[in-house]
């Protein structure tokens, strides 16, 4: 989804990059996994099956002559009397890749409920600065086709280690780096993407006695069969509003996040009421003491922080409620995230060291910024308000 441009309102790095962006669609089969919402008490067991998810792909495009970057996206509605709603974006279905560079893969993973569209103007404009972008539908959290939360919980961290394995093996195009990959994850895919970055469950959290049979006992902190299982290709996560640290849930200990090794990046607004910004978001990263870290926040935003503008025709309360944030103006939300996630991954996947100033502001308030030296790196002046941004060291 194209933002519009305004010089003042749209920080540097969320300008959009050189790449025209291709778009299109794979099918995916993680075979023999459990199907928990098929768990017997009786035997204590759940049946193994066969689990589809669908995936859609940005990556760097060539366009033939005359061709524009225009597509149509649909995701399902909320809206009574609407099956879909038509997203407008930016990229071309199905064009030639570039040839001859390969890119960074970036796994990009929504909440529950959500879509493989949802955060498609993040997606877009990471393809146009470099990167190869595939965004899952969850199978079980997708609007339209939700099923009972234990699958979530279960195959979220999974579906997205699957998904950065396959792409790593099958190379997309051979556009693929496979040496170099990253997961953004919003809300659900945030409590996801801790997973995969080593974020060990507690025996006694919420997450663990939610999934039956124990299923989720080979992902605890410490356990051997759970690290072998994270990629060594991954490099950075992005948790956007991670769900899931947060009570009653308290899905990690301190032992647990203190698994994550890899850089990572918070985003939350200081008023999520959804996964709790004073008890779980900002507790998590703390706790993440062996990450090179930051967290950014948004003041007065609740929950809504990492999806799309609310597209046209959604306009049913649900919807609103849905997309929008009380406080903040959502393009400009999105814009601020397309800056300070392109400024992430370009250091840690591209190990670009000039992207370090955009993360180490002067003023951790942006409020404080007064003068060229103190006003955040990428914003114009007067409008770098209402954000904080910390960043910590990784423990030695």
């Amino acid at each position: 989804m194209g933002l519009a441009a305004a010089s003042n309102d749209v920080p540097e790095l969320a300008q959009r990059g050189t790449y025209a962006v291709g778009v299109r669609t794979m099918e995916f089969v993680h075979k023999g996994q459990v199907d928990v919402l098929k768990f017997d008490a009786t035997t204590g067991k759940a049946p193994l099956y066969d689990r589809p998810l669908k995936v859609e792909i940005w990556y760097p495009a060539k366009l033939a002559a005359g061709q524009k970057e225009a597509t149509i996206y649909e995701m399902p509605s909320r809206d009574p009397g609407a099956e879909t709603l038509k997203v407008p974006g930016k990229a071309v279905r199905d064009t030639a890749p570039v040839e001859g560079k390969k890119f960074p893969l970036v796994i990009v993973s929504h909440g529950y409920p959500g879509s493989r569209i949802f955060l498609s103007y993040l997606t877009e404009h990471l393809a146009s600065r470099g990167y190869v972008v595939a965004a899952i539908d969850h199978t079980d959290s997708v609007l339209g086709a939700i099923r009972p939360f234990p699958s979530t919980l279960l195959n979220r961290s999974n579906d997205q280690l699957f998904v950065i394995g396959e792409l790593a093996r099958d190379g997309f195009l051979g556009l693929i780096d496979a040496e170099r990959a990253a997961i953004v994850g919003y809300s659900m895919g945030g409590y996801g993407a801790l997973a995969s970055a080593g974020a060990g469950y507690d025996p006694n959290g919420g997450a663990m006695a939610a999934v039956p049979g124990g299923y989720l006992k080979g992902w605890t902190a410490g356990n051997a069969e759970y690290a072998a299982r994270l990629p060594k290709n991954l490099k950075a996560v992005v948790a956007i509003a991670p769900w899931g640290a947060q009570p009653p849930n308290n899905s990690w200990d301190a032992s647990g996040l203190a698994g994550i090794h890899v850089p990572s990046l918070f985003i939350s607004g200081d008023h999520d009421d959804v996964a709790d910004y004073e008890r779980g978001i900002k507790p998590a990263f703390e706790g993440a003491v062996n990450s090179e870290r930051c967290l950014l926040v948004y003041e007065n935003a609740r929950h809504n922080t990492g999806g799309n503008p609310r597209p046209p025709g959604a306009e049913s309360p649900a919807s609103i409620e849905f997309f929008d944030e009380p406080v903040w103006r959502k393009e400009r939300l999105c814009s601020i995230n397309q800056h300070f996630v392109t400024a992430f991954l370009d250091l840690y996947l591209k190990g670009d060291e000039g992207m370090r100033a955009y993360l180490r502001p002067a003023t951790e308030r942006s409020n404080d910024g007064r003068d060229d030296a103190t006003v955040w790196k990428g914003f114009a002046k007067r409008w770098a308000l209402g954000m904080e941004l910390r960043c910590l060291a990784a423990a030695k």
